[in-house]
């Protein structure tokens, strides 16, 4: 069955997850998603249905990642920092968490750490 795919499991955490959390303007979602390569975080209103802000992967280059952590895990710390920025400069300080039906570890956890350190609250 198509069901039981990897991408349609998430896919239904994801909903499930979505039942719960919602973003306003004051304080939207901070959706994140992963792909085999890159990371993509973005703010969004879900009442007015607007994206507020993103930042990716795409828009790093190459970051030199320590030799204990892997190379995929230090861009995903940059793009948290990034998201955070972007945040700051539209005038969010508190966002809703929305990790995209991926467990809370890995680059999903590197992006929210940085994120947090970088002045967002959730």
């Amino acid at each position: 069955m198509a069901t039981h795919t990897k991408a349609a499991q998430r896919r239904r955490r994801h909903r499930r997850v979505r039942k719960k959390v919602s973003g306003n303007a004051e304080c939207p979602r901070l959706c994140v998603f992963r792909s085999a390569k890159h990371v993509y975080a973005q703010l969004i209103n879900d009442l007015d249905a607007r994206t507020l802000g993103a930042f990716s992967s795409l828009k790093i280059g190459t970051v030199k990642a320590d030799k204990e952590e892997g190379r995929k895990t230090a861009i995903a710390r940059e793009v948290g920092k990034g998201i955070a920025e972007v945040a700051k400069a539209k005038g969010i300080k508190k966002v809703r968490f929305d990790r995209g039906g991926f467990l809370y570890h890995g680059r999903v956890a590197a992006l929210a750490d940085a994120a947090r350190k970088n002045g967002l609250e959730f």
